[in-house]
């Protein structure tokens, strides 16, 4: 599927990841709407982007969401799924036993969020008319993590929820097939985004000393690229892309 004038969601698109991939396709000459909890001020908005206020776990925020978008530009034939948090806590911690709340918070998020917008945004996509030579209605980008195949020691929700985005994306995939609908999913390792800026510099010492070649965090925008080009090629479907420079997790 051509980027030029498709319609895309990209989902956490005020920052990081999603910031990148909303910049990078509108560039391509996609139609371009972000979704995030809160529209980001006039001074950071980018010029041709809808910014829409929507809450993934949310049905009818996204259903509201979705026809603001349908609204604006048209129906969806993209959704690049960035938005998700971060959270880390060890079953038998210093100050007692995890908090099953935050386990759940982080599932809601990052697995039950990602189905919420998957599932709703199908929807919406198998009404689009197929492509004549391709068959294709849509493609359907989730984010998953490294830390979904080797989660450190305090990751244990963070892990089960990208586990989790990792092990519904064959079957969805296949499942969409028949409406010409594909599903990825991207796992990025480390990315440089300004969420990192006030990891201690010891501590991305350590991070970057795992990873082979290239030494370094992934830069937002190189996640932005991948999404680009799972878009723009057809035989892409069912799969999980680690975009790691071929790191492995130690324990912790």
């Amino acid at each position: 599927m051509q980027l030029k004038d498709k319609v895309a969601i990209v989902t956490g698109g005020s920052g990081g990841i999603g910031a990148a991939t909303v910049k990078y396709l509108r560039d391509k000459g996609a139609k371009v709407a972000s979704w995030d909890l809160h529209e980001p001020k006039d001074d950071a908005r980018l010029d041709g982007v809808v910014y829409i206020a929507c809450d993934i776990v949310d049905e009818t925020s996204v259903l509201m969401a979705l026809g603001a978008v349908k609204d604006a530009l048209g129906l969806p034939q993209i959704v690049v799924h960035c938005a998700g948090i971060l959270g880390g806590e060890r079953i038998l911690g210093r100050d007692g036993v995890a908090s099953l709340e935050r386990f759940q918070k982080i599932i809601n998020v990052n697995l039950n969020g990602t189905f919420n917008v998957l599932r709703l945004s199908a929807e919406m996509m198998a009404a689009n008319e197929a492509d004549s030579e391709s068959g294709e209605r849509g493609v359907i980008i989730n984010t998953g993590s490294i830390a979904g195949y080797e989660g450190q020691i305090g990751q244990a929700a963070y892990a089960a929820s990208k586990g989790g985005v990792a092990s519904m994306t064959l079957p969805i995939a296949r499942e969409l097939a028949r409406v010409g609908i594909r599903v990825m999913t991207i796992a990025p390792g480390a990315v440089e985004t300004p969420m990192m800026d006030n990891v201690p510099l010891e501590y991305k010492d350590a991070i970057t000393a795992n990873i082979p070649f290239p030494s370094r965090f992934a830069k937002a925008e190189e996640f932005a690229m991948l999404a680009a080009h799972i878009v723009e090629n057809p035989m892409l479907n069912g799969e999980i892309i680690r975009l790691d420079g071929a790191a492995r997790l130690p324990s912790k």
